[in-house]
Formats: C-alpha cells, sequence, structure tokens
C-alpha cells in the first residue's frame, strides 16, 4: 500500500514538474509572442505584434470576444497610454503617442524600455536606422534619432515668426 502512495507521488509531482520545467519565456498565458517592430516617426511610435495563440482558445474569441486577448497584449507591451488600432488572432497594432523625448528642431529620443516578457525578435526603427534584438526583455540604452523633414519645420517656424 505504501509502494502505491508513493508512486502516485510521484506521478503526481512529475504531472506537475514537467509542465513548469517546459515554459517559455516569450509566452504569456496563450500568447506566444513571436516578434515586435517599433516604428518611430516625431514622437509617436507604432508597434507591430505578430504572435500565435493556443488553438484551444480561438473559439474563446469568437464566442466571448477578445478583450482578454487585448488585455494580455497590453500588459506584454507594458507601453501607458497606448491605443489599440488593430488586432486579429495573430497580431496586433498600438499607437503610443509621446514614446519619444522631443529635444526640438526635429530631434528625439526613444529611451530604453522593459518589455514584461522575453520577445524573440525586436525591431526598433527610426527614420535613420534599424535596431534589431533577438530574445530581450527591453531595449536597451535608448536611441536618438531625427526627423525626416525637420527643414520645413523650421521653414515653418521661420515663417511665422518663431525661430
Amino acid at each position: 500500500m505504501r509502494a502505491q502512495a508513493i508512486a502516485i507521488l510521484v506521478v503526481i509531482l512529475l504531472g506537475i514538474a514537467i509542465p513548469v520545467s517546459a515554459v517559455d519565456e516569450e509566452r504569456y498565458g496563450y500568447i506566444k509572442v513571436q516578434d515586435v517592430t517599433v516604428q518611430l516617426k516625431n514622437d509617436t511610435a507604432v508597434i507591430n505584434v505578430n504572435y500565435a495563440v493556443d488553438e484551444g482558445t480561438r473559439i474563446i474569441f469568437f464566442l466571448l470576444g477578445k478583450q482578454d486577448l487585448k488585455n494580455k497584449l497590453y500588459h506584454i507591451l507594458n507601453y501607458d497610454g497606448a491605443q489599440m488600432r488593430r488586432i486579429n488572432l495573430s497580431s496586433a497594432e498600438f499607437f503610443v503617442d509621446g514614446a519619444a523625448y522631443s529635444y526640438g528642431k526635429g530631434i528625439y529620443w526613444y529611451p530604453t524600455h522593459a518589455f514584461n516578457i522575453v520577445i524573440p525578435s525586436l525591431s526598433v526603427q527610426s527614420p535613420q536606422i534599424t535596431r534589431t534584438f533577438f530574445m530581450t526583455n527591453s531595449f536597451p540604452d535608448g536611441m536618438g534619432y531625427f526627423d525626416t523633414e525637420p527643414d520645413a519645420l523650421v521653414y515653418e517656424n521661420s515663417v511665422s515668426g518663431k525661430v
């Protein structure tokens, strides 16, 4: 009797331990993130997220809606004030106003940013450069960039009397 109890206990512990050891760092609940692209324009960012959802949850989205999916994506991205523009079962697009700091005259700084999970492929694109990182949970060090049309801003300000 004692051997059977020990065998059952071992099976239960293995049933608990094996799924825990197989946890993906790029997974949050039923979402497995594939890549994130941040496109910078002036002080705004457009963020595209590509992901896969577990097959068993797809029918739930059709029956109950995508609110839980939206909440999980907001949590993964970790941007205050992000606004969702588009969502489906494999990708979403967000808009973040004020994601970068403006220093005037078309000069911007996109600061370091931490995500709440590991992103397998992260690309941050400014008008001048694209930086790509693999298996990271943050955008380190920040990045400076320039507006694509700073001369137009200087011309508009000089016409209006501002220099």
